[in-house]
């Protein structure tokens, strides 16, 4: 089991958009809650993509076997 790339990069896009969304209600900001959800979403679906990822070549290795 390793950690991609894709992993990595969702979960950072992930908690920076945590961080946005939580500056955004902090000065009263709905745009910028919005775009920290949004980041929030692209952040979970790249490391969705990334863990897919991982499983096919974890088959792949298990299958090599």
């Amino acid at each position: 089991m390793t950690v991609n790339k894709d992993q990595v990069k969702g979960a950072l896009k992930d908690i920076a958009g945590k961080i946005q969304e939580e500056a955004g209600k902090l000065v009263g900001s709905t745009k910028q809650q919005v775009k920290g959800l949004k980041k929030q979403a692209k952040g979970k679906v790249q490391k969705g993509v990334g863990d897919l990822k991982e499983a096919v070549s974890d088959v792949k290795a298990a299958a090599k076997k």
